[in-house]
């Protein structure tokens, strides 16, 4: 019988043997196959070398730090990334999503919790729980193949983090309809707790990937006070 599609092969690195082995009896509890490595150089050369499916970074490593690890995995791989973070390391845990982080779990966290962060991001990763509604979105020069997991702006393919293609999924399937943080956070990942901050980095990711000019996006606009708007055809919209 082949393992469930939210389940995978996960690479841990974490200079923490405590944290390391919880974190692995968990994901192995959960289906998993782990492997842990404890340096930041030997973390990036196990991922590049014998891609796993999924990569439970921490932030603070030897050798190489984890947003370095991101950062150099996101110039070659699409493979996706749960950062671990330390409490209060506000700055360094948008800067790793911003790097191409596509979740994060503060510590001290629920071993539980990272499991299901894992295996949420595994899912939407290969597909399983599609964004609402299948089939080909369209806005003029960009397009969305939500079979397919894929998206194009003027013919060339878009890199985008499940993420980010969740975010601009939802957004393109509610046009001109205007969304709270909290409303993107709940309704596209599907998380009822978490810091709205994901959203923001999110969003700033993604206009800068297919906006003309992201410091005054057309497409995923703002709207003060509430949130965050998608404009087909790119109108003329507040920044």
């Amino acid at each position: 019988m082949s393992p469930p599609e939210e389940t995978g092969r996960v690479l841990v690195v974490d200079d923490d043997p405590t944290v390391a082995e919880v974190v692995a009896r968990y994901l192995v509890r959960d289906g998993h196959r782990v492997e842990c490595v404890a340096d930041g150089r030997d973390g990036l050369r196990r991922a590049l070398d014998d891609p796993p499916d999924l990569v439970v970074l921490d932030l603070m490593l030897p050798g190489l730090s984890g947003l370095e690890v991101c950062r150099r995995l996101r110039e070659t791989s699409p493979v996706p990334i749960v950062m671990l973070s330390a409490l209060g390391e506000e700055t360094d845990r948008l800067v790793g999503l911003e790097t191409g982080a596509d979740d994060y779990v503060t510590k001290p966290f629920s071993p539980r919790e990272l499991a299901l962060r894992v295996r949420s991001v595994l899912r939407r990763t290969r597909g399983v729980v599609a964004p609402a509604g299948t089939g080909t979105l369209r806005d003029g020069d960009l397009t969305l193949d939500a079979r397919a997991h894929e998206a194009e702006l003027r013919g060339v393919p878009l890199s985008l983090t499940a993420r980010e293609f969740d975010l601009l999924a939802f957004l393109m399937r509610h046009p001109r309809r205007a969304f709270t943080r909290d409303e993107l956070l709940e309704r596209v990942w599907g998380w009822s707790f978490g810091d709205t901050s994901t959203v923001t980095v999110h969003t700033r990711r993604l206009r800068e990937k297919i906006e003309d000019d992201p410091t005054a996006p057309r497409r995923i606009v703002t709207v003060w006070g509430v949130g965050y708007r998608y404009e087909p055809g790119g109108e003329e919209a507040p920044a």
